[in-house]
């Protein structure tokens, strides 16, 4: 992942465990649910998760220091993005219909609150990662993947600045 502060970090995925790489269902449900203190956004917003390597660039100084506060401010926020994506990912990599029922309900397991999608934005979603999925299946070269900028653990707006998966 290539981060707008020049520094490119690699995330290990275990592609192989499923025919959709994991990580590209959270990247897709974060992105298009708009949800900034997932993985993608806590990344983007400097956190460098203990399996992740620079490959590329110079991390402040401050790096772990932020990574930690970061981390601490979105608490539990990781765990729903993580549920999210789990739902979405399922369905597309099943080749599935979506079940939105489902999905309303895999948030419900997590958050008490009322759901904050409509059907639609979690059918387009869905759609997003299915695109996705065939892109990846088809292509050798690596996937292109922008993040919004501002979807940012510690901004979650929503403007469009690369953050690249490659």
């Amino acid at each position: 992942m290539e981060r707008v502060d020049g520094v490119v970090l690699v995330l290990p995925s275990f592609t192989r465990k499923w025919r959709v790489p994991h990580d590209v269902a959270h990247a897709v449900t974060e992105r298009e649910l708009r949800i900034g203190t997932g993985v993608f956004g806590c990344i983007a917003a400097g956190v460098q998760f203990e399996n992740m390597a620079v490959a590329e660039g110079k991390p402040k100084r401050t790096a772990k220091a932020d990574s930690d506060r970061i981390l601490k401010a979105v608490g539990r926020s990781l765990n729903v993005a993580e549920v999210m994506a789990g739902a979405l990912h399922h369905f597309v990599e099943h080749r599935e219909a979506i079940s939105t029922a489902a999905v309303r309900a895999a948030w419900g397991s997590m958050v008490e609150a009322a759901f904050p999608w409509s059907d639609r934005e979690v059918v387009d979603a869905f759609k997003v990662l299915q695109a996705l999925d065939g892109e990846w299946s088809a292509g050798s070269e690596p996937l292109r993947f922008d993040w919004p900028e501002k979807l940012r653990a510690d901004r979650p707006q929503y403007s469009k600045v690369p953050l690249a998966v490659r």
